[in-house]
């Protein structure tokens, strides 16, 4: 036995959905249920993906790191053990 659901979606998003799934060969349907299976049994997390996006400060101090990077210039050297690190780090 089935249950029905039914929800309300942008109807931009649902047509971009659907045309996804014909293009990958599985019925829309198909899909949702697969979708809310995966998610009843823990195997699909929905999370909030935000694209990170720097303050003008933060950024300009991150390109000026990367330039020192390619460069060369403020780097610490490669140690081989934990004394000369702490060692050059106190000099």
């Amino acid at each position: 036995m089935t249950t029905q659901v039914v929800f309300r979606v942008d109807p931009v998003i649902k047509k971009a959905a659907m045309r996804r799934a014909k293009r990958e060969g599985v019925p829309f349907a198909s899909m949702l249920k697969l979708a809310t299976k995966a998610y009843a049994e823990g195997k699909f997390n929905v999370g909030i993906h935000v694209e990170e996006k720097f303050n003008a400060k933060t950024a300009r101090e991150i390109r000026a790191d990367l330039r020192d990077i390619e460069k060369g210039r403020n780097l610490s050297p490669a140690f081989s053990n934990v004394e000369d690190a702490i060692k050059w780090l106190n000099s």
